[in-house]
Parts: C-alpha cells; structure tokens; sequence
C-alpha cells in the first residue's frame, strides 16, 4: 500500500498489482514488429519478435533501434533519415515452440519469457537501463539448449528472410554500409560506416556465471569514431562488473518514480490497458534530456517516413504528456526547440527572417524544414508549449522560449496577410493539412491558418498582459483579431476547409476542426456545439481515407460537446486499427495514433481550458465508475476525482501556483460542500461553474452536502477477461468465451 496526497485524500494502490492487470502477454511468439515487445529508456529501443519462415523458427530477434542514427543521403537530396542499425540474435538448437509464456511487465519494465522448443527450453528476461543505454539480457538454458547463442548482425548482414519480415518500402533510404568487426578489453564491437562518414557502432559482452546462465551486455552509439569504440567499452564495462539484481534495482527505481506520478482507472479494462501501455510507451520513447518523439520512436523499421512530422504527428504524440503530468517527457520538446532557434528563423525566406520563423513539413531533428505552402506547423507545436506552460505557470519559460518564438510564427503569418474590399484581413491560398495531399492543393482563407493565426494573436496578447510587456505589435495583433476573415463555414457540412471549398472526398486529419480541437477558439455556447457538432459528422461520416488518428480527434471534439458515448464509439473503432502491441502502422509505423488515443481518455475524465476545470465533462453512460488522482489542468492545479453509480463522489484540487480556481461538476452549486486547510468560500459564476479563493499550495476537497463520501483512490474493478489483453491479439475475450486465466 502506498499513500499519496495530503488532507482526506488517501491512495490505496498497489501499483505492481495494478499494472500487471496489464502487462502485455504472448502465449504464441510474436512474429511481426505488429506484435512485437517493445523495450526502450528515450534513446536506445529493442523491438522483440521471431520469425515463422521454417529456416528461422529457432530465432527471437531483438530488433535495434538508436533515435539519434541518421544519415547524410549520397543523392544530396531531402533531410537525414533514420537508417536501421541491425539486430542482436538469439539463435536457439531447436524451434521455438508453443504454448510460450512471454510477459512484458509494465511496473519495472522488464520483459520476461518462457520458451519451450523442440530441443528444450529456455528462460530469459531482458530490459534496457532506464538512465543507462544499455541492453542488458540474462538467459537460462535447459541441457538440450546449452548451445544456444547471441549472435549480432550489422543491418547490411541480416539475413533476407528477417529483413524483409515486415516488407519493403522502396522509398526509404538505405546506405551503403562498411563493416568493422573487433575486439577490446574482452567486448567485441562492430562498426557501421557509411559513405557520409557517419555512422554507428554496437559494442557488446557475454558473461557465463555457469553452463546454463548467461548474461549479455550490449550499447549502441550513435557514432563510429575511436571515441565511441572507447566509450561503449567502458559503458559494457561498467556495467557487466555489476551484479544483475543490483543493476536491476536502479533500472527499476526510475520507472516507479515514473508511474505514480498520476493514476487512472476505468471500467472498461481494454482501454484502461491500452491508456497505461501508451504511458510506458511515452517513456520508451523519450525522456526530458533525449530527442523530440518523431514518427515511430526508437523502434525503425520499414517506412517512407524516417523523420520526424510537424502537421500534425509531433503536436498529437506530446498531447497525453500535460494532463497526465508527465512533464518530463515534455521537456524533450521545449529542449528541442531551444536549440534550434536559429534554424527555425532559416526556414522562413530570407526577406522575413529578421523578425519571422516557421517550420515545414517534415525533417530530422535539426528541425531544418523550409516553410511552403504549409504555413502554421510551427504555431500548432508552439500551442504544446502553451499546455506545457498552462499546466505549469512557469513565467520564465514563457517569457524565454514561448513568448519569442510564437511572435516571430505569428510575424510570418502577418507577413502574408492579404488586405480584402470586405475589410477583412485574408490568409493566401495555403495547404490544409492532409487534405489533397496527392493534388497538392491549396485554398483561399484556410480553417487551419484562420484558427491558428487568431489563436497565436490571442496568446501573444494574454502574454504580454501577464508579464506586463509592452509590445509594439499589440496593437496589429488586436487588428488581426477584429478583422480576420471568418472560418469558412456551410449548413450542410459545417467548418470547410477553406473559402469556397467543402470536403468533397475522405479527410484523415483534423485540420478544418483545429478551432475547436486542440484550440479550444469555439465551444462554449450551444450556436458553437452545433457547428463542431454538424462539422465532425460530415467528417466522420465521409469514408474514404480515415485514419487511427482521425478517431482520436474524433473521440476528443467530441468529449468537447459532452459525448461521452460517441466519444467511446470513436475510442473503440481505434482499437480495431492498432497493432496487437497498440503500434500503429499505415505505409510505415506512426506513433502519434496510440499516444493521441490516451489523450482522448483524458477529455473524457478532466478538461481545463477557457479557465474553467471541468471534472468528468463525457464520462460514457456504459461507465458507471472512474477514478483519477493527480492529472495537470491548466492553471497549474493537480486534480483527483472519483466516479461511482454515475455519480460523482467527490474533487480534489490542489493548487500548485495560486492560479484562478475555476471548476464544473455535475453537481448543483449550491449543493457543494468543501473541505479545506482554512474556511473556504464557493462563488457561484453561473452555468454551474464555481470559483475557490485557493492559495498557491492549498489543496480543497469538494463533495455533495449531506453525504458521506470515502475519500480513497482505489482501482475500479477489472472485466473479467479483458486484463492482459494485448501483445499477442485476444479478441475472443471480448465475447466472453470460457477462457479464463
């Protein structure tokens, strides 16, 4: 048992308990990167799988992946994309057979397995160092596979059959490669060159406490020179001379920091699974000293999109980090961005980069993208930063990093702006999008660069009032505002796309809608709902080219309206898309889906935004109970709240810099009562929104009067059946057939 909080609240979690309801199980090896277990620390990944051709059925793959390895393409042409790196090996004596007992365990990050083969069996678990990048596998082998072995392999030398295992993408650069193969200090290495001179090098160690247990030691960097080769010695070093369990424990001791840093609970245990892989997967993929997440995290293989994307995959990958208070994971983003101001400055023309920056499409983690007809990525990825501020109130970021950089993306737009006979300020024919990608079309007045635009202006204002700057642009900003073209919009079909352009074939993104999700511009009165309302089911209801992640908006706009149902409808055709892992892959795996889904459980349980703290704004009528303690709301307020025969029990809010406390329940408001450090006064502000005096560091607790409420943070029960149900696809549980563990 663990206890959290302060004041009545108390949490009652035995976390390793809880996450193993959801540790993703194999009882049949994975056979693809779909199936996959995936490990990773922000910087070094595995992705665990085997292969069924009869040549290869003795073999689980340990997959490699280091985010950082890119390479200069010959040709010249485009950014430096990811290159495959190869693969660690566990060649056995006999054939993997079946029934397996594979086991990625979530608490501590650890994958374990059970595999009988025709000649025996072996026992392994396997896990990458959380602050150490270093992969570390211990085996145990019965006598008939007492010769089983690791064996490494450069990407050049893989055996065709593995390579080609999750198909071709002739659109992805792959260079020539020089291997080196040596030795030094006892641990072999192997270096990979390519014609660029970059490159990388695996340095690896085998340790035999006896005949039937072994231990290997393997890192990978992200750079082929003497330096490397001397510095992953010393890494393999410094960690085979410490014993497994002792190495073992400090691994651990990050990922148990990491998970209570929030906590959810739902009825539907499937979901409540898929929500907390996505939270381990977060942390797989970067960490706050590490690289900005781009399309598929440390986990290559093929694809067209070796990169990192800015209209939409980077800005819905970070979405979960903010509610779920895991800052940290943000922190890769604003690092990202600090250092490359420069380079976003060169990405605009030259005639506007003494006071404008932008940001392209696609490109490596320089972020050098030159700005086209795709005009306001870099405004939508200032608005992560905005929720990175909001859940913080972190004044110095803001004025540093936020405040800079969005009056330069909001320069360009101003830039552009083209002076109407209406009066109106107009945006130029722009891309929206996703929308007439193959056409490269563009349109007149653009919903996407309205939204942003009038966004940004209205940021830009907000700030300089908060930190009593006095701009020179205000007053251009506060023109912008007042005579801004409308959002294109029709009766039939709702937002379009542009002036004079409704969606005429299938959308995948969300981009016409970006006023309302993620913005938050409209939304407030019931003329706005009908709109969002009218406009998200022409979308959806237009086949044709929907997507994993056009649920996931979906899903969000409309919890925005109160939809709690639809929502869930949104969340569970999802489900049907993902990987069995809960990857996601179209041409080539795309790691935003998954992650945006988790965010989508978060409107469903807490929104902040407008000022205003609503607590369980969509909860499904299919749940009649949920829990959550300590996500972020914007303001800089922890929340915990607790559902329960669809009612609401009981909100906690603690105040973390003594931001205006703003909050709606579903409970009449002068039926609340409050329990706090000091009397409390509640303020009715009308539409069934009240207002606490909370001082920075004060907590209150809200119940309805007259009601004995239990103030405890425990898990809601589990569906039978449902735990444990991804890894390896178990859709039969979800008919309730007689399979039980």
């Amino acid at each position: 048992m663990t206890w959290n909080g302060k004041g009545r609240v108390k949490v009652e979690t035995d976390w390793a308990e809880f996450l193993s309801r959801h540790d993703m199980t194999w009882s049949v090896r994975p056979l693809s990167w779909n199936e996959g277990a995936f490990i990773g620390n922000g910087l070094l990944g595995a992705m665990v799988y085997g292969e069924e051709h009869r040549s290869k059925r003795n073999v689980l793959r340990f997959v490699l992946g280091r985010t950082d390895v890119t390479v200069q393409r010959a040709d010249g042409g485009g950014f430096p994309p990811r290159v495959p790196i190869g693969e660690l090996d566990l060649e056995l004596e006999g054939m993997i057979y079946q029934p397996a007992d594979i086991r990625l365990d979530l608490w501590n990050a650890e994958l374990r397995a059970h595999l009988p083969t025709t000649k025996g069996e072996v026992r392994l678990r396997a896990f990458i160092h959380s602050e150490e990048d270093i992969l570390l596998i211990e085996l145990h082998t019965s006598s008939g596979e007492r010769n089983a072995r690791f064996q490494w392999y450069a990407y050049p030398d893989v055996d065709p059959v593995l390579k080609n295992a999750d198909g071709i993408n002739f659109n992805q650069y792959l260079p020539k490669t020089d291997v080196q193969l040596g030795e030094r200090e006892g641990v072999q290495w192997g270096k990979q060159t390519y014609p660029s001179g970059e490159g990388c090098l695996t340095a690896w160690k085998e340790k035999r406490p006896a005949s039937d247990h072994r231990v290997l030691y393997l890192t990978v960097a992200g750079g082929a020179g003497e330096s490397d080769i001397q510095q992953a010695v010393g890494s393999i070093q410094s960690a085979s001379n410490r014993s497994v369990e002792a190495y073992a424990v400090t691994h651990r001791s990050w990922w148990h920091h990491y998970y209570p840093l929030s906590f959810v609970s739902i009825p539907d245990t499937r979901l409540e699974g898929f929500y907390w892989i996505q939270m381990y997967k977060l942390a797989s993929a970067t960490r706050a000293h590490r690289l900005i997440i781009d399309n598929q995290g440390p986990w290559l293989t093929t694809t067209p999109w070796p990169g990192v994307w800015f209209n939409m995959n980077v800005q819905m990958s970070y979405s979960p980090v903010y509610t779920s208070n895991r800052l940290d994971i943000g922190q890769s983003l604003l690092n990202a961005l600090d250092r490359s101001r420069e380079q976003l400055i060169r990405n605009v023309p030259e005639p506007y980069r003494h006071d404008s920056a932008g940001l392209g499409r696609s490109c490596s983690y320089d972020l050098a993208s030159n700005v086209e007809d795709e005009v306001g990525n870099l405004t939508w990825l200032l608005h992560s930063v905005w929720r990175h501020y909001r859940v913080t109130m972190d004044d110095e970021m803001l004025r540093t990093l936020l405040y800079p950089l969005l009056r330069r993306s909001v320069n360009y737009y101003l830039h552009i702006l083209e002076e109407g006979e209406d009066g109106h300020c107009h945006m130029p024919p722009t891309i929206s999008p996703e929308y007439g990608s193959f056409k490269r079309l563009t349109v007149r007045n653009c919903h996407y660069d309205l939204a942003l635009l009038r966004w940004g202006c209205t940021t830009l204002l907000a700030i300089c009032d908060r930190l009593s700057i006095e701009d020179e642009l205000s007053d251009r900003w506060e023109e912008v505002l007042d005579r801004l073209a409308p959002y294109p919009y029709d009766e039939q079909q709702g937002f379009l796309i542009g002036q004079n352009t409704p969606m005429e074939f299938g959308h995948r993104h969300f981009s016409h809608l970006l006023a309302a999700f993620p913005l938050h511009l409209i939304g407030e009165t019931e003329e706005d709902k009908d709109k969002i309302r009218r406009t998200l089911r022409h979308w959806i209801g237009r086949e044709g080219d929907l997507r994993g992640f056009s649920f996931t908006g979906a899903a969000s706009v409309a919890a925005i309206l109160g939809s709690g149902s639809e929502a869930l409808r949104y969340l569970h055709t999802l489900m049907h898309l993902i990987k069995p892992n809960t990857m996601y892959r179209e041409a080539g795996p795309v790691i935003e889906s998954p992650l945006a889904g988790a965010e989508a459980i978060h409107d469903l349980l807490l929104q902040s935004w407008g000022g205003v703290i609503r607590v369980f704004p969509a909860v499904p009528d299919e749940w009649d109970a949920a829990v959550f303690h300590h996500l972020r709301a914007e303001g800089a307020f922890l929340v915990s709240a607790e559902r329960r025969g669809s009612r609401t029990q009981w909100v906690r809010v603690e105040s973390l810099a003594g931001e205006p406390c703003r909050i709606r329940t579903d409970w009449p408001v002068d039926g609340i009562a409050v329990d706090s450090g000091r009397p409390l006064v509640i303020k009715p502000c009308g539409d069934g929104i009240i207002e606490l005096d909370l001082r920075k560091g004060e907590e209150a607790v809200l119940y309805p009067k007259g009601e004995a409420a239990d103030f405890t943070v425990r898990p809601v029960a589990a569906e039978p059946g449902l735990c444990q149900y991804f890894g390896g696809y178990k859709p039969w549980r979800l008919y309730g057939l007689p399979l039980q563990e």
